[in-house]
């Protein structure tokens, strides 16, 4: 799935689970959990390998980062473990496939082809009006429950919101992993993009507005002080 299909997916899920536990949600760090196994694409374009849907789609991989923060963390955690495991265990396991879901113990892949199913890949028809629901979904509960607003407050933890930024929204929107840009392939699914770009952006521009205000803003009051 493209971004807006895991990000969507994840905060579902992650609202469900976190009033489910009467848990509290930071949705910036959900957002991202979604899309952090498809940071390997990055090394492959650095690297020139070729481990996308590898070691970074591992559930086993997954539970070695995470058992230590449910022992710390306790049900806390959950919301965020799924947002993590729902990108290679439901979103990419029904398109696409090809996961390496139990690395390094077995390099075997898996997914619905895996298993007999028809091959539907990332520009199938399918899969672009799927995540366009989905998105409509997520976002209709985004503004219901106004979790919009988090996007418009400073908070230094949304500065994590830099990394779908800047490695799978901006890039798939322009082009990369793909030969021409989401604008011209699918242009509705471009929009989605667009329009987490633009939250996205706003709640790290706000976060860094208020840093440099509380870092450089009292110069000129404390010059008056002085003066006075």
């Amino acid at each position: 799935m493209f971004a807006v299909g895991h990000m969507a997916i994840a905060y579902l899920l992650g609202k469900a689970s976190s009033k489910a536990l009467n848990t509290k949600l930071n949705i910036p760090i959900l957002l991202v959990l979604s899309i952090l196994p498809d940071i390997d694409i990055i090394y492959d374009l650095l690297t020139g390998a070729e481990i996308h849907r590898g070691p970074t789609h591992s559930i086993i991989v997954a539970l070695i980062v995470f058992v230590p923060l449910f022992v710390y963390y306790g049900r806390q955690v959950i919301p965020y473990f799924l947002a993590l495991i729902s990108h290679f265990l439901i979103a990419d396991f029904i398109i696409g496939g090809q996961l390496q879901l139990f690395w390094p113990l077995s390099s075997a892949e898996f997914g619905l082809y895996e298993l007999g199913s028809v091959y539907i890949q990332i520009f199938d028809p399918f899969n672009i009006m799927l995540e366009i629901g989905l998105f409509a979904v997520a976002t209709t509960i985004l503004y219901r429950t106004s979790d919009w607003k988090v996007f418009f407050r400073p908070n230094k933890l949304s500065l994590v919101l830099v990394i779908p930024i800047a490695t799978v929204l901006l890039p798939s929107t322009i082009g990369y992993p793909f030969t021409n840009s989401l604008l011209f392939t699918a242009p509705i699914l471009a929009l989605a993009h667009i329009f987490y770009l633009v939250l996205f952006s706003v709640a790290v521009y706000k976060t860094l507005a208020k840093m440099y205000k509380e870092q450089f803003g009292g110069g000129k009051n404390d010059l008056a002080f002085i003066s006075g």
